[in-house]
């Protein structure tokens, strides 16, 4: 039996310093740079890449385009999401939900990056949501 672990999400953009500068700030994480063209914010437990547009040369035409995301949220549990959106209602174009306790026992800020894409901090308040998240 073979074992799958997902360790990063990987962002497409047109603009890949302005892109690794707001994640540099929202997540207070320097990003690692391998090349101009790429760069990972990682964290304990999993990584964000970021890569330019000519990246998607080694993969093939039309793979890819970036700020063209309208079905993925990106994640991050943070400690205090309160603590977060005094950070980056300063940063975000826009805040899509300010933070709020959820159902299912997180309080989450909804926000877009720069180019669009849909991002959540959340931090975990119900006692069966900090179990999970322990």
């Amino acid at each position: 039996m073979s074992k799958v672990n997902l360790v990063s999400v990987r962002i497409i953009t047109s603009d890949i310093k302005r892109l690794v500068q707001f994640f540099e700030k929202a997540t207070a994480i320097t990003a690692k740079w391998a090349t101009d063209d790429f760069a990972e914010i990682i964290s304990g437990s999993f990584t964000l890449a970021i890569g330019s547009t000519r990246t998607l040369a080694f993969f093939g035409e039309g793979v890819a385009e970036p700020a063209a995301n309208k079905s993925v949220i990106i994640e991050f549990l943070v400690e205090n999401v309160d603590h977060h959106y005094e950070i980056i209602k300063g940063l975000a174009s826009e805040i899509v939900h300010k933070p709020t306790t959820m159902p299912w026992g997180n309080r989450s800020l909804l926000f877009r990056d720069p180019d669009g894409n849909l991002i959540n901090f959340f931090t975990p308040v119900s006692d069966e949501a900090k179990k999970k998240f322990a």
